[in-house]
């Protein structure tokens, strides 16, 4: 391989309360060519301090530490030094975790039982200014976002009477002749509504529409 084609080297600090994690996480860096390992810390201090020095491309924040947590430390490097890419590695997916390090300005979330290559993987998106974030996180968000607002807000007149029909167990055949529409539109409706309340199908609509006493069968 040339200089040319030699891949560009991302330089990336660890931060760690635990000496294994460190230790593991810096044997899995070692076999990247591509990644360098350019510091330690134990505390959100510390990495304060050691990023001014050593200026890391990305950086695997723990956030339950000693002295200062990892939110408050991503939240001070990146004022300091807004173009590191904050990678937030922890065992927990707990909502005020995720929301706290995402809004400090953290570009992934990712959990400690990631394999070597997803988390390779996710370090390189993160210095392309990629974000990874995983499964649980990702649910995490999405559990959020459904509860500060109401899909049933979003539902037309029509998609209501569709999906009181529904409740009540009519087929598509019998919604179309019900409200004088083809099939085919009483399946779009069915399918804007599945949509609109996150669900896959018609008994999860039907499940939703009894619990929130929309309708009843």
């Amino acid at each position: 391989m040339n200089a040319s084609q030699a891949p560009q080297m991302i330089r990336v600090m660890l931060v760690d309360d635990h000496n294994v994690v460190r230790s593991g996480l810096a044997t899995c860096l070692s076999a990247y060519e591509d990644l360098q390992l350019v510091g330690e810390a134990k505390n959100g201090l510390e990495a304060v301090r050691l990023c001014r020095q050593k200026k890391p491309d990305v950086i695997l924040m723990d956030l339950l530490m000693p002295e200062m947590d990892g939110i408050a430390a991503t939240r001070a490097i990146l004022e300091e030094c807004p173009d590191i890419k904050v990678i937030a590695m922890t065992s927990f997916d707990e909502e005020k975790l995720v929301h706290g390090v995402l809004a400090a300005g953290a570009i992934s979330y990712l959990l400690k039982n990631v394999t070597s290559d997803e988390l390779v993987k996710a370090i390189r998106d993160a210095a392309l200014g990629r974000s990874t974030l995983s499964p649980e996180a990702a649910r995490v968000l999405v559990q959020a976002t459904r509860g500060t607002k109401d899909p049933l807000v979003d539902l037309t007149e029509r998609e209501r009477e569709v999906l009181n029909l529904v409740v009540q167990g009519q087929s598509n055949q019998q919604i179309a002749e019900a409200l004088v529409i083809s099939i085919a539109t009483a399946k779009a409706h069915i399918s804007h509504i599945l949509a609109k309340l996150g669900v896959s199908s018609r008994a999860e609509a039907i499940a939703y529409a009894i619990k929130r006493k929309i309708a009843s069968p």
